[in-house]
């Protein structure tokens, strides 16, 4: 007997160090279960978190504040961030570098940077002849991109989220404004990569204000359709958005909640700033009147004390939409001077007369890009700081023409709380109420080519092309195929913007450049030589706009067709044969969906040319994958960019033809990829 128990005591060791093994697994499990959000604003920032026992909670400060400023201070040898750089702002304005984000996927010549320098002269601005950019000099061996600034203060949100979780954070969802082009949401990317953060997704902000309305009113949704309005007025721009509610059916969760984005407009400068700007120009004014007479120098020229007025400014906007009148006050402003002068509200909207007249701007954009009328609104909702301006509220209010506007949202929390929402959804850790999200993509996207044609019996043409891929205020995430038919040669593609009538002058000024990148296409014809008994089925491009609303091109295939003899069992069948030429910014086989907040679309269509009928003969086809999910369910993001090969891509398309014959295995072309827009 007793050498039995002995024989068993080596199994009960063997049991519990496999107990302890779980346990350690858990344990770490554990430590990785958080993911966070960060609402970043031009002026401030609001960071979120979902842990296990903490449901979306808003993180505080080192300040115990539940907004940071996004404010950088640099020197040599330290760095200052939110509340503690603001107070920097005063003594050392050069290195203290805030709204860096107007900046952002900006060349040089763009008329943004040209508006920042006029508005903060204090700052040195250098140009990137690289990238054709610009950096903040800040000492002669101290300079930094917009890209390295923001990643210092998401990374320092970071930090902040974990100290409120006690656990590190590395999965994020961080908000922009729905105006981003493709270089700035790359920007936004770039900077969250040097931070160490994997972005799950970047939520357009109005989308994460959208959901966190609808999450926290799901009772009130319903099968009829509900058509909100969000006027959002923050710091550095002004976003209208159209949004409609309702339960529908999906595929695998049944009825739940969607929103969908049905109408966008904006005004890119429009905002709480610019009013600031315009109060500390009449401060300065008055300054330097009262002073008129002392051979005292322009107050203008003092950087400090132009830091101060800002300052001043931000907090008499404040005080004026609860009161008629003000008294500005600053100790020691300039040469030991103080200074003091009484503004009333009637003075601020005179300075801002100008400002307020393009508060409509956005609403009627909106309702032209949802192709809706007022009637069609049930409500109006505000949204950002700048909202609670008084004239704004009585313009607004005039314009839609409700009995009133409504107030029933956390004006400065919304966005944080729908975008950690949405963290919580693609987090393989949490397991969320499912709602539906279809954003809208902003600017058309289209593919252009040319082409030589015949018309007549020894006359050629060539033939200017264009396809939409991604149209205006159509669904994304998508995936979408276009196939060339006519082509056997090596050729190229360009990959552009569509119509952008609905942006202004300036506003295209702004945009930058209409084309995001060239594609260049070699070895197309060599695979037409190895296989010239096959019948080709074109040249299919296979394209991705992901949940961050980044255009990529996984893949492009040269495809081949024929008659294969089967065995007496089976009956004789149609194989394709992939022929993989290249990816434009490297691919691979995309992950398996998975279940979470966004709805990606499906349907097979075909694009017609814009401008242009295709001849006869000729099918230039664009259609949708077929394997996209159909409702309730969104892909990961997917792999970052690298490079112009892709050896993931080839690995997917060996795999999927593992079945067949080695002579039915497809052979690899190279393709040369020429940036311009990414």
């Amino acid at each position: 007997m007793a050498d039995k128990v002995r024989r068993q005591r080596p199994r009960r060791r063997v049991c519990w160090a496999l107990v302890a093994v779980l346990l350690a697994d858990l344990l770490a499990l554990s430590d990785t279960l958080a993911v966070m959000s960060v609402d970043l604003g031009s002026e401030s920032m609001k960071v979120a978190i979902v842990k296990p026992g903490v449901p979306m909670e808003i993180v505080l400060n080192k300040e115990s504040r539940r907004k940071t400023p996004v404010i950088v201070t640099l020197k040599e040898n330290e760095r200052f961030f939110g509340d503690s750089a603001a107070s920097m702002a005063i003594k050392n304005p050069k290195a203290t570098l805030r709204y860096f984000q107007h900046l952002l996927g900006k060349q040089a010549d763009n008329p943004h940077v040209a508006l920042y320098q006029a508005r903060f002269p204090e700052h040195e601005l250098t140009f990137d002849p690289q990238r054709q950019t610009v950096h903040f000099q800040i000492s002669s061996q101290l300079q930094f991109s917009p890209e390295e600034v923001l990643g210092m203060v998401l990374n320092y949100s970071r930090s902040l989220a974990e100290d409120f979780a006690e656990q590190p954070i590395k999965d994020a969802v961080i908000t922009v404004p729905v105006f981003f082009n493709q270089a700035e949401r790359r920007a936004v990317l770039q900077a969250a990569r040097m931070a160490g953060l994997k972005v799950l997704q970047l939520i357009n902000d109005n989308t994460a204000t959208a959901l966190s309305y609808g999450v926290f009113r799901r009772k009130d949704i319903n099968t009829t359709a509900q058509n909100i309005m969000f006027y959002d007025m923050g710091s550095g721009s002004t976003v209208c958005t159209i949004v409609t509610y309702q339960m529908v059916k999906t595929k695998e969760a049944g009825m739940q909640p969607q929103l969908q984005i049905r109408g966008v407009g904006f005004d890119r400068t429009l905002g709480g700033l610019e009013m600031e700007l315009r109060l500390r120009e009449r401060l300065a004014g008055l300054f330097n009147e009262q002073r008129k007479g002392q051979r005292a120098k322009d107050v203008r020229e003092n950087p400090r004390a132009m830091a101060k007025l800002l300052r001043e400014a931000n907090r008499l906007k404040t005080v004026l939409s609860a009161n008629a009148d003000h008294m500005a006050q600053i100790e020691g402003l300039m040469d030991d001077v103080d200074f003091k002068a009484k503004v009333t509200r009637v003075e601020f909207e005179e300075l801002c007369a100008d400002l307020f007249e393009r508060v409509p701007g956005p609403v009627q954009q909106a309702l032209q890009s949802a192709e809706m009328s007022l009637d069609e609104i049930e409500q109006v909702i505000l949204v950002g700081g700048a909202t609670r301006v008084p004239r704004v509220q009585e313009v607004l209010l005039k314009a839609v023409g409700k009995e009133e506007l409504g107030k029933n949202i956390n004006a400065d929390e919304a966005a944080a709380m729908g975008a950690v929402y949405q963290a919580a959804a693609l987090s393989k850790a949490f397991k969320v109420k499912p709602f539906v999200v279809r954003d809208a993509v902003v600017y058309p996207i289209l593919v252009e080519f040319t082409r030589e044609v015949e018309e007549e019996p020894g006359i050629h043409s060539l033939k200017h092309n264009k396809r939409v891929l991604f149209s205006r205020m159509g669904p994304y995430p998508q995936r979408k195929v276009i196939t060339f038919n006519r082509y056997s040669h090596d050729f190229n593609f360009h990959i552009n913007y569509g119509d952008l009538g609905f942006l202004g002058p300036e506003d295209l000024r702004v945009f930058g450049s209409q084309n995001l990148t060239t594609v260049k296409l070699k070895g197309v014809g060599d695979s037409f030589k190895k296989y010239p008994d096959y019948e080709s089925k074109g040249i299919k491009a296979h394209f991705n706009l992901d949940e961050s609303g980044v255009l990529s091109l996984d893949r492009v295939e040269s495809v081949f067709e024929t008659l294969v003899e089967d065995s007496a069992e089976e009956e004789s069948t149609l194989t394709k044969l992939g022929n993989t030429i290249s990816s434009l910014f490297g691919g691979g086989t995309t992950p398996d969906a998975k279940e979470n907040g966004t709805d990606t679309v499906q349907e097979e269509e075909e694009s017609p040319a814009e401008g242009s009928k295709d001849e006869p003969g000729e099918q230039v086809e664009l259609k949708e994958e077929a394997e996209a999910p159909v409702e309730d369910g969104s892909q990961p993001p997917p792999p970052e960019p690298k490079g112009d090969a892709t050896p993931e891509g080839e690995k997917a398309t060996e795999k999927e033809n593992g079945d067949k014959s080695e002579a039915q295995k497809p052979s690899v072309c190279r393709a040369s990829v020429t940036r311009f827009g990414f």
